[in-house]
């Protein structure tokens, strides 16, 4: 993985199941990894499980985009034609329904 995060970032993210009253369009996105089409947006992260609750588009597809878990460790072992995961390390911490490619599957 290209640009993992640190400890330190990913203590900023809420624990798991800290934001279940929180509905999903006002749930903070704290960290955004992505490859080629797909965009992974975490939310809440386990320490221990290196687990992360949040939303996800693989291969570009919105219509069948979701919210779930996936896991730091799964991130780190994709590689396509030499090319890893990466981390956008100057992303902010944005409200679900600010980013477009989240937006985009309630809009339709």
């Amino acid at each position: 993985m290209w640009n993992a995060p640190t400890g330190a970032d990913l203590a900023k993210i809420p624990s798991l199941y800290s934001t279940d009253g929180v509905q999903e369009l006002d749930k903070i996105i704290h960290e955004h990894f992505f490859i080629f089409g797909s965009d992974w947006y975490a939310a809440e992260y386990d320490k221990p499980e290196r687990l992360f609750y949040g939303y996800a588009i693989l291969n570009a597809d919105h219509q069948n985009a979701e919210w779930g878990y996936f896991l730091l460790d799964d991130l780190k072992e994709i590689v396509v034609h030499g090319i890893h995961v990466d981390r956008d390390k100057y992303w902010e911490p944005t409200k679900a329904s600010k980013i477009e490619k989240i937006a985009l599957r309630y809009n339709t």
